[in-house]
């Protein structure tokens, strides 16, 4: 059972998020960027989910940028969830430190779950 640890803003897709992956993997939630890096000091997760677009002092990508500059979050999957699926939001968060882009919203739980399990069975590919 894999630590995630899933930042969001938004009460459904928090909820949506949880109940597709807890009955397989431990589920921390975090409301704002500010508490998703205290979680993940205090939690140290195996993988991260993360919003792009956060309320509070700063956004997703910035958030992903702190935790790559830790050395405790470099073999750590980060992915980007977001509804940022313009050209170039891709490109931006896999700049920011993010392994990972996947679209809101959710449409297909089953392959969104597989992903999850996979990536973090298998770790940060460096």
């Amino acid at each position: 059972m894999a630590k995630i640890l899933f930042v969001e803003d938004e009460p459904d897709i928090r909820d949506l998020v949880r109940l597709a992956l807890e009955d397989e993997h431990g589920v921390t939630l975090a409301e704002t960027a500010e508490e998703g890096l205290r979680r993940a000091s205090e939690e140290t997760p195996d993988l991260i989910l993360m919003d792009v677009s956060l309320g509070g002092a700063f956004d997703g990508l910035e958030a992903t940028r702190r935790l790559r500059s830790d050395p405790r979050f470099d073999a750590t999957p980060i992915i980007a969830l977001t509804a940022h699926a313009m050209p170039g939001d891709r490109e931006r968060a896999l700049a920011a430190g993010c392994d990972q882009h996947w679209p809101k919203p959710i449409t297909d739980l089953l392959a969104f779950r597989d992903m999850i399990t996979r990536t973090a069975a298998e770790g940060r590919k460096q």
